[in-house]
């Protein structure tokens, strides 16, 4: 019998049992749709990261404390696993290494801001002036801080422009008050809208404070020798080349001055972006293994389904085996007819899935939350594994079945009630 009758017939088998065949393939609808839009969300959360770590350039390196006892290098530098060991004092001896540009501390935690009735929650910055051109941020109106208000500890403010949006409207910010943690703070001045986001943050949504307030009115924090702690040094490499030789002299100078021997682990970590976006992709990498294997469940479930179903239709068909068999066909066609009946199950199933995962994708896209969407990034290699598994799945389950089917004696099956 040729291959295309084997599909006819299949086809026509299906068909012939609708219900039973849209219920059998509903596993794998549900277990491909799954997969698809889970995926999707995980890799269109990569390249959000990613995109917004590559604006911020290559030549950004940042230091953040970093725990000595901690066996693994991404737990040593996790928050509330590393205790806080740089200082305002450790910046300030940073600023004449060769071969850096500007520098930047940066403290940072949630804040919830309020103004004329009005709420709105932000992230917090804790910085100085030079933090403008190192996170690459353009003031829209008013100014931003200067050093002075660093030095004075100045109630002062500069708003993303959605928080701006939030609390003001449509009326210019500069000038006015917005409360937080109680206290009044005057806005200077408005960033220019920059978007995108990272770890589901918009970039809008930050507020930036002088350091010295953030430390001594906001969220004060001490590192062992009590002195104000700062959560991070960012600065810029001039020359990609000396990045060695820099790192080497920042290793040094903060090694000396925080009296560790040659034996000590470092106390911090001079991470570049490079190693960022590694480590990104590795959690993102695993998360996407955790969501598609979550998902796969439902593709078990869709392939005991199709096992099942194929199962009671050999034995529903004994007598048309018998018949066939009888006039002549051999076994690898009886195999090849429910194999190819499985096989359809799973790809049409497969089919249906893929579109609707990618419908759910898109949807989920749609989705604004507080001015953040959440990218849903909807590949053809998702979309080709989803039907090659779909196939496989229709056929490995559909296997015993048609093995089962073909092993048939003739003269039994003719004479089965």
């Amino acid at each position: 019998m040729k291959f295309i009758d084997s599909i006819v017939i299949a086809i026509r088998s299906l068909f012939a049992n609708k219900l039973r065949s849209s219920l059998t393939m509903l596993g794998i609808v549900i277990g491909v749709g799954s997969v698809i839009t889970l995926m999707s969300v995980a890799r269109g959360a990569e390249a959000s990261i990613t995109s917004a770590y590559e604006e911020l350039g290559t030549n950004l390196l940042q230091i953040i404390p970093s725990n000595p006892e901690a066996e693994s290098g991404f737990m040593a530098m996790s928050p509330g696993y590393a205790l806080p060991t740089l200082t305002m004092d450790d910046v300030r001896a940073l600023e004449n290494v060769h071969g850096i540009g500007d520098i930047v501390p940066i403290n940072e935690n949630f804040i919830s801001l309020t103004a004329d009735g009005e709420t709105a929650s932000a992230l917090l910055h804790g910085s100085t002036p030079s933090y403008l051109h190192v996170m690459k941020f353009t003031v829209a109106s008013g100014q931003f801080f200067t050093d002075h208000h660093v030095a004075q500890r100045a109630n002062v403010v500069v708003l993303g422009s959605e928080i701006a949006e939030d609390l003001f409207g449509d009326a210019d910010a500069v000038g006015k008050q917005v409360k937080m943690k109680k206290q009044r703070f005057t806005v200077v001045g408005v960033l220019e809208a920059k978007g995108g986001a990272m770890f589901g943050i918009s970039f809008d949504e930050i507020v930036i404070v002088p350091i010295t307030t953030y430390q001594a009115r906001l969220f004060p924090q001490q590192t062992a020798t009590g002195q104000d702690a700062v959560a991070s040094i960012n600065f810029q490499l001039l020359d990609q080349e000396n990045r060695q030789a820099v790192t080497d002299e920042i290793e040094s100078i903060l090694r000396r001055r925080h009296n560790l021997r040659d034996d000590d682990k470092n106390d911090f970590a001079i991470v570049t972006q490079e190693q960022v976006l590694e480590i990104v992709g590795q959690v993102t990498g695993i998360f996407s293994i955790v969501l598609g294997a979550i998902a796969s469940i439902s593709l078990l479930v869709g392939s005991i389904g199709i096992m099942n179903i194929m199962l009671v239709s050999v034995t529903e068909r004994t007598r048309e085996i018998g018949i066939r068999k009888a006039v002549g066909a051999k076994r690898r066609d009886i195999l090849l007819q429910f194999l190819i009946e499985a096989a359809t199950l799973g790809f049409i199933g497969g089919g249906i899935g893929v579109t609707g995962g990618w419908l759910l994708s898109w949807a989920i896209s749609q989705i604004d939350v507080g001015g953040f969407r959440l990218a849903a990034t909807v590949s053809a290699d998702i979309i080709l594994l989803a039907f090659l598994v779909s196939l496989f799945i229709g056929l490995a389950s559909g296997l015993w079945p048609a093995m089962r089917a073909a092993r048939l004696n003739p003269i039994d099956a003719l004479h089965y009630e």
